[in-house]
């Protein structure tokens, strides 16, 4: 509220002094001259506007010199306040508190998405992969001219804004997003945004850009859950495109670029029911029941497993792999009740 209330201090401040004027000569009509509450509020305005017409009541000698000190502090003061509405609603400040009050209104709703800060080429590809797979996301980016210009499918969730202050990511939901994607081309930028948003949210998933050789095992020990070189993996992948390219574009395509065809998911039993504990990846029926196949597991200890046999058992924090497409995904996920 302390920030609304500056970022629009050009609306409040002559609205305040309006109102105060209005219910100082109300207040003062009425406890003076004994004017009902109406008549001490239509003797007000008609004072303050210095329009001329003649006194509801017949004054006293002491309403009269209320009305001399009214005129003479309401002279200047409601001229100002009338040209400084007036200036807000014509410069295109009051279309900017709608579109803010907005923003802030359609981001109070959001829970579980993704804060992207920083919408150049790494945080733009971002929010293209997130957008095909229809998952929430709201930008933050510096750059003014940047988010005019944006007008991908939540468009109306773009704050311009610095994201290594905690009000702006405070703004932006990191208390209840679900993970954070920082791709500032500053290293320094990119870890003080994780050290801030690890410390406002500690069971937030942060991925991190990182440009320097050294600056990746900071950005880990500062709270971040992946940091991405794209130099190097750019160059890795090129090389593997190389080597093995039939492989790698069908990597592409089923972990990102599928979009609504394919999903790759991974499924987390953090909390598993006692009817799922132990119970072996055969006795689930994935395959027979929901059309999906299970490529990958992943055990409570970290370690990856291809191609599970089917006598692999569900422990707490253990993950599974699944691939197949959004409706397979989502009949899976009903059968396991997720």
């Amino acid at each position: 509220m302390r920030e609304f209330f500056r970022q629009y201090f050009n609306l409040w401040v002559p609205l305040s002094v309006l109102f105060a004027l209005i219910f100082i000569g109300t207040i003062g009509y009425v406890v003076i001259d004994d004017y009902p509450l109406f008549d001490a509020f239509y003797m007000t305005i008609i004072t303050i506007a210095t329009v001329g017409y003649t006194e509801v009541h017949k004054l006293s000698d002491a309403g009269k010199m209320f009305t001399v000190f009214l005129i003479i502090t309401s002279f200047g003061t409601f001229a100002y306040a009338v040209s400084a509405i007036t200036r807000f609603v014509v410069d295109g400040e009051f279309n900017a508190f709608l579109k803010n009050k907005k923003l802030n209104e359609a981001i109070q709703k959001l829970s579980g998405h993704v804060v992207i800060c920083g919408y150049g080429r790494n945080g733009r590809q971002a929010a293209h992969v997130l957008k095909k797979h229809n998952r929430r996301f709201v930008v933050v980016e510096n750059n003014n001219q940047v988010t005019e210009s944006i007008t991908h499918k939540f468009s109306d969730l773009v704050i311009n804004g610095d994201s290594t202050k905690d009000e702006t990511l405070i703004k932006a939901g990191i208390l209840r997003a679900s993970a954070l994607i920082t791709t500032l081309p500053i290293d320094a930028d990119n870890l003080f945004i994780v050290l801030t948003a690890r410390h406002l949210n500690p069971n937030l998933t942060i991925i991190s850009r990182a440009s320097d050789d050294n600056s990746d095992t900071k950005l880990k020990i500062a709270g971040a859950n992946n940091v991405i070189m794209p130099d190097r993996v750019g160059g890795a992948h090129m090389a593997s495109l190389v080597m093995k390219p039939d492989v790698m574009e069908f990597i592409d395509f089923i972990t990102a670029e599928g979009g609504d065809n394919i999903n790759l998911e991974e499924i987390s039993f953090d909390k598993p029911s006692e009817e799922m504990i132990n119970k072996t990846l055969k006795d689930l029926e994935i395959r027979n029941k929901s059309g999906a196949n299970i490529i990958g597991f992943k055990t409570a200890m970290g370690e990856y497993v291809v191609n599970p046999s089917a006598d692999t058992k569900i422990i707490p924090h253990s993950k599974i792999f699944v691939l197949g497409t959004p409706d397979q995904i989502k009949k899976l996920k009903e059968i396991l009740q997720f």
